[in-house]
C-alpha cells in the first residue's frame, strides 16, 4: 500500500511572514471610520435588545401577573420576582396576582432576550435603551418604577378596578381599550398610602377630603 503524501508548500519560506502582514498593510489605507458617540448616536435595529420595559393594559393595569418564569428563564439570575395576590380594595392586574417587586440587575443581565421569550403575558419587553452604565453597582438594580412604563391617554395609574363587565380574559383578547368612564386611583395600602382622614379646614360641616397620602 502506497504511502500518502503530504501536500508541498509551494510558497518560499521568506514569503510568509508578508503574507501574514498583508491584512495589516491592506488596513493601513483604508479610511478610517470614527463615530462620534454620544454627540452622534448610532439608530439601532427594531429589534435591538435593549432596556427591560414593564407593560400595561390599555386602561393602566398592570400587565405583569407575578408568575417568576423570567426569573427561572434567565441564565444569569439577574431578575428578582415577589408576586402579591389582588384585591378588590388595591388592584394592579386584570387576574388573582400581580408583580409586587420586580428587579433586574444589570451587572448580571447579558440581554439575551429569553426572559421575555418566557413571559406568557408580554408583559416583559426590552426597549432599544443601551445607555444603562452607572458609578455604582447598586444604582444597575433596576425596580419595579424604573421598569414600568408610563401613562398613555385612557390609562389610570395603578391600583384602580378593573373595567365594568370584564375578566381577565378579555384584556387579553383586546377588549379593553381604555380606561372606563369615571376611574379613579385606589388607596395603595401596600405602598403605605393612606385616605387623608383630617377633616377640612374650610369648617366644620365640610366633609374629609379623600386625597390620597403618603405616611
Amino acid at each position: 500500500m502506497a504511502e500518502e503524501q503530504e501536500p508541498k508548500d509551494t510558497k518560499p519560506g521568506f514569503l510568509n511572514p508578508v503574507a501574514g502582514f498583508g491584512v495589516t498593510f491592506k488596513a493601513m489605507f483604508k479610511k478610517r471610520l470614527t463615530e462620534q458617540y454620544p454627540e452622534q448616536q448610532k439608530t439601532t435595529a427594531p429589534r435591538f435588545h435593549g432596556r427591560h420595559q414593564l407593560n400595561r393594559h390599555p386602561d393602566g393595569l398592570e400587565k405583569c401577573v407575578g408568575c417568576e418564569l423570567c426569573a427561572w428563564a434567565c441564565p444569569a439570575d439577574a431578575i428578582y420576582v415577589e408576586g402579591a395576590d389582588n384585591t378588590d380594595e388595591e388592584r394592579y392586574s386584570p387576574g388573582e396576582r400581580y408583580g409586587r417587586v420586580y428587579q433586574i440587575n444589570y451587572a448580571r443581565c447579558i440581554l439575551c432576550g429569553l426572559c421575555i421569550e418566557a413571559c406568557p403575558t408580554r408583559a416583559l419587553t426590552m426597549t432599544n435603551e443601551f445607555e444603562l452604565a452607572d458609578s455604582s453597582r447598586a444604582d444597575l438594580i433596576y425596580t419595579k418604577e424604573q421598569l414600568l412604563a408610563g401613562l398613555d391617554d385612557g390609562m389610570v395609574d395603578t391600583p384602580h378596578a378593573i373595567y365594568p363587565g370584564t375578566d381577565e380574559q378579555d384584556y387579553y383578547r383586546g377588549l379593553v381599550t381604555e380606561a372606563a368612564p369615571g376611574t379613579e386611583r385606589q388607596v395603595a395600602v401596600s405602598k403605605g398610602e393612606v385616605p387623608q382622614e383630617a377633616a377640612s379646614t374650610f369648617g366644620e360641616g365640610e366633609p374629609a377630603s379623600e386625597k390620597v397620602i403618603r405616611k
